[in-house]
């Protein structure tokens, strides 16, 4: 199988395009800000298992990156939200994209070795 053809500069770009995504919550992150504007609290709700300062770090990095933009209002108690940059809603098809691969190829999810049609995979 001869490699797919791709210069230097693809290869680079996709490299750093998948590593800002790096990130064991930044996927899950920006898949619940796709259905719009959150807050912080909210965010940490629809996340079980992320810690705040986790969190914190997480939308920090994704804003430097970005893909979220932040806004805090002047009230008391403090309130900021969180939404996709037009750069990470061009992401929407991706992540459809993925979403329908892993329902093909959910037996590869689940640690499994033989797809639907018997055969074996490494």
């Amino acid at each position: 199988m001869t490699p797919y053809p791709v210069s230097s500069e693809d290869r680079d770009a996709f490299v750093q395009s998948l590593q800002m995504l790096t990130g064991r919550w930044k996927v899950e992150i920006l898949w619940m800000l796709s259905g719009g504007v959150l807050r912080f609290g909210e965010l940490r709700r629809a996340l079980p298992g992320i810690t705040q300062h986790m969190l914190t770090t997480q939308l920090r990095e994704l804003e430097a990156h970005g893909l979220v933009k932040r806004t805090p209002y002047a009230e008391v108690p403090p309130r900021v939200e969180y939404e996709m940059t037009d750069a990470a809603r061009d992401l929407k098809p991706v992540f459809k994209a993925v979403m329908v691969w892993a329902r093909e190829h959910s037996y590869l999810l689940s640690g499994g070795d033989a797809a639907p049609d018997g055969e074996t995979h490494p």
